[in-house]
This record gives C-alpha cells, structure tokens and sequence, in this order.
C-alpha cells in the first residue's frame, strides 16, 4: 500500500486526538497533518508541497466553518479534486444537504462510541485512500 497524506480540519483538540487515536494503526500508512482552523487548512493547502489525498473536515468552526473552507477548497483548481469528507458532531438533515451541495464527498457524524469511531475512520480511510480512484494532483 502506497503511503497516503490526510489533512485533519478540527479546531477541537480532543476530538483531533480522538481522530489520531483512531488512525493509529494506521499511521504507519498515513501522513496526517493536522489544522486547528479553517484558514490554516487553506494555507497549509496553498504552501503544501504534497497535497493530500483526503480531507477530513469539521463542520463547525469559529471563523471560518466546513463549508466556507470545502468552498475554498472546490474553488481552486490544484484542490477541487481532493476527497473531502465532512467528519462532525451534526446529524442534522440541513447540514448533511448543505455539504453535499457545497461538494463534500461524503458526510459521517461522529459515533459517540469509541470502537464505532475507530470502525468508521478506518473504512474512511481505507475507502477514500485504497480504493477510490481519482486524477492525479500535483
């Protein structure tokens, strides 16, 4: 398996060490940076020499929230490509439509349940980094 780049958006810090937790072991496999705010994802994403092969976004931010930054991020044509998974706290059916509409590739509420959580950043990853198939990126 090839080594793949993830971009983690969350300004959260315990919901990021959740999310590395759940990727540990994989991170073997996976390059995971880590942005504590939207506009420093999109900095990363400008001044990136590699970009990433997923991103996975946070919904609500201060600032700048999910959907300004996946706009952002569909906007530019070196990032519009990149999958980007919408990783929140919200089932809500507005937010879940906004996403879609906005370009997410995919929108997965946050199991409350450790093993469920670590259950889906696994079939995220493994989907959107070892079967999804895609343009190459700079």
């Amino acid at each position: 398996m090839a080594h793949r780049r993830i971009l983690l958006v969350d300004d959260n810090p315990k919901d990021v060490e959740l999310t590395l937790t759940a990727l540990e072991d994989e991170l073997g496999a996976h390059d995971v940076t880590v942005a504590g705010s939207g506009v420093e994802a999109l900095d990363l994403l400008q001044n990136a020499p590699l970009l990433p092969d997923l991103i996975l976004l946070d919904l609500n931010m201060p600032q700048m929230d999910g959907l300004a930054v996946l706009d952002a991020i569909r906007a530019e044509q070196t990032t519009r490509d990149i999958p980007v998974v919408m990783l929140t706290t919200s089932g809500e059916n507005r937010d879940v439509r906004e996403s879609y509409q906005h370009g997410a590739s995919a929108y997965v509420v946050k199991p409350m349940d450790f093993g469920q959580f670590r259950d889906a950043i696994r079939t995220i990853t493994d989907f959107w980094t070892q079967l999804n198939r895609r343009p190459q990126l700079r």
